[in-house]
């Protein structure tokens, strides 16, 4: 039996992975900051281990993950979230025996960090929009010209993205940030996986209903050719392998621009067959596509139905109630209904916080991953 350890387990996708290889006969463990999370509420996880934050406690937390490898016996380390930029650093720790599920640090930077990905778009002759970093004169010039995205080079969940109308100053901020031209079109986000700069599949879906800058009810479309071009041009140029999205802007010409990538999972997860997501962690040589779930709109229920509440005055009310009503839960299942039941109280750590603080619960849930540093100085 092939043990897989997890490394997180507070949102949907890791409650997503963790059934799909449970039921393609593995052992799946969880390790998590957190006491209580939605994965670990399923029958599909085994045992759950509490870990140290790795933003507070890099070192601990790596060992704490090292030491969970030897001790069960792990075949896979699957990283689920941001914690990636964390646990690509176990490549050099663990015997080869263990895989870990993710390329190294320094080709996931080379790709995450927002203004490297604008270096790759061009050298692969992909379109991306207009970048400098906010400490560069030339930011204000670039503000100048229209409106414009500032937002920080290492952040996840919409953290510390502003919106900026032409000439609007510059905020000053305490992080690398970049500058980008805000391009008009329609937003469309990708997950996929790739093996070796060659792309096995992709879905394709747009945002349904948004909290923040996060999609909490979404639905899948047809993948445009042009958006299936880019995303193979560009997972071939940097050779990319693993798991991978992009945010893509689709213009009113049908240009395709490069927003940003995360080389990880997304919601785009809760779109595929189990059999083949699984199939992708445990034999990610074979060249199969994935298929796809019937349903094309899917929500995450609890942050949809407070979103929908809080746009009850506003232009978005009935669509997003409507979106409320169609939508399938990502997490709801009858043969395993805890997770979806128990959500409030597993997850309550990190929404009491979201309300303290005013944020949005994708931009709590991450912060204990948060990643601000580059690869020498993490290595």
């Amino acid at each position: 039996m092939t043990t897989v350890l997890l490394t997180l387990g507070r949102l949907p996708k890791a409650l997503e992975l963790a059934r799909a290889l449970q039921s393609a006969g593995c052992r799946v463990l969880v390790a998590e900051p957190f006491a209580r999370h939605v994965a670990g509420a399923s029958r599909a996880v085994a045992r759950s281990f509490v870990v140290p934050a790795p933003a507070v406690d890099r070192e601990g937390y790596l060992r704490s993950l090292s030491d969970i490898v030897a001790k069960e016996s792990v075949d896979v380390v699957l990283p689920v979230s941001e914690e990636i930029l964390h646990v690509a650093s176990l490549h050099e720790r663990l015997s080869e025996s263990v895989r870990v599920a993710s390329m190294p640090l320094i080709s996931l930077l080379s790709v995450y960090d927002k203004q490297a990905f604008i270096v790759r778009c061009r050298e692969a002759g992909l379109a991306a929009p207009e970048t400098r970093s906010l400490d560069h004169p030339s930011a204000v010039e670039l503000a100048q010209i229209g409106p414009t995205v500032v937002k920080p080079r290492h952040s996840c969940s919409g953290r510390g993205v502003q919106f900026l109308a032409r000439g609007v100053a510059l905020p000053a901020l305490d992080e690398p940030a970049i500058v980008q031209s805000f391009v008009p079109g329609q937003l469309l986000s990708t997950f996929g996986f790739a093996r070796h700069g060659c792309l096995n599949s992709t879905v394709v879906y747009r945002a349904a209903v948004l909290q923040g800058t996060v999609a909490v009810c979404f639905e899948r479309v047809d993948a445009p050719a042009a958006v299936l071009e880019w995303v193979e041009r560009f997972v071939a140029h940097t050779g990319f392998d693993g798991f991978v999205s992009f945010d893509l802007m689709l213009d009113a010409k049908g240009v395709v621009w490069g927003i940003e990538c995360n080389p990880r999972t997304t919601s785009g997860i809760h779109f595929v067959h189990p059999a083949d997501l699984a199939r992708s962690v445990l034999q990610p040589d074979d060249p199969q596509p994935w298929r796809f779930k019937p349903r094309r709109l899917l929500q995450q229920f609890y942050p949809c139905l407070t979103e929908t509440q809080a746009s009850i005055f506003s232009g978005r009310f009935r669509s997003n109630l409507r979106n409320l009503r169609r939508a399938r839960d990502v997490s709801w299942r009858l043969d395993d209904p805890w997770p979806f039941v128990g959500m409030p109280w597993t997850a309550w750590p990190i929404i009491e916080r979201a309300i303290k603080e005013r944020c949005t619960f994708g931009e709590v849930a991450m912060r204990d991953f948060d990643w601000r540093g580059t690869a020498e100085s993490r290595r």
